[in-house]
């Protein structure tokens, strides 16, 4: 098992500014086969629906646990509020329309991308797609919607190697306007 380095490169009250972000660091990104992988906490019946709307075949267990209801058993997702939803592989277009189904509750939208690219001028080697994610924390200031807050972190990772892949991580924040301040998590792959 493998793990990637995710480093928060800018934390925003603002989510389009979050979005805005994302979108450059996916310009920037090989994503031509690329997937997006959705995590939430949902707590309100108006916000299920929404992503229900988005995602009509979400996969999710309550938050007390599976016993309690899942999608697995074929329960009703708004009886077993709150619950956890995950939900993988999914078209890169649908990532903007959860993130707006979202309101106050948090979540992790994850960007599967097939590569970071060299970038020669900056002295960067290309990052195969095994350690090349982008997530957006919405409302959350970690990975696995731990730490709630109300505002939204984007989050690059790379191969986590004793630290050397930060140059990129620094290159990184500047392209969006961020700075990598040190904060790193690390994802299981």
């Amino acid at each position: 098992m493998s793990n990637s380095a995710a480093a928060a490169v800018l934390t925003t009250a603002e989510l389009p500014e979050a979005i805005r972000a994302v979108r450059i660091l996916l310009g920037i990104a090989d994503i031509a086969r690329g997937e997006v992988d959705f995590e939430a906490a949902i707590r309100s019946p108006d916000v299920l629906a929404r992503v229900r709307h988005v995602l009509p075949d979400l996969e999710w267990r309550a938050s007390t646990g599976a016993e309690h209801g899942s999608s697995g058993a074929g329960d009703d997702p708004a009886a077993c509020l709150p619950i956890q939803v995950s939900d993988w592989g999914r078209p890169l277009d649908l990532a903007e329309p959860f993130i707006a189904t979202l309101g106050p509750d948090p979540a992790a939208v994850r960007w599967d991308l097939d590569a970071w690219p060299a970038v020669p001028e900056a002295g960067l080697e290309a990052i195969p797609q095994k350690y090349a994610y982008l997530t957006l924390t919405v409302n959350s200031r970690d990975l696995y919607q731990d730490e709630p807050s109300q505002d939204h972190t984007v989050h690059v990772h790379v191969r986590d190697r004793n630290g050397d892949q930060f140059p990129r991580v620094h290159w990184l924040a500047g392209q969006v306007g961020g700075r990598f301040t040190g904060r790193v998590e690390i994802a299981p792959l």
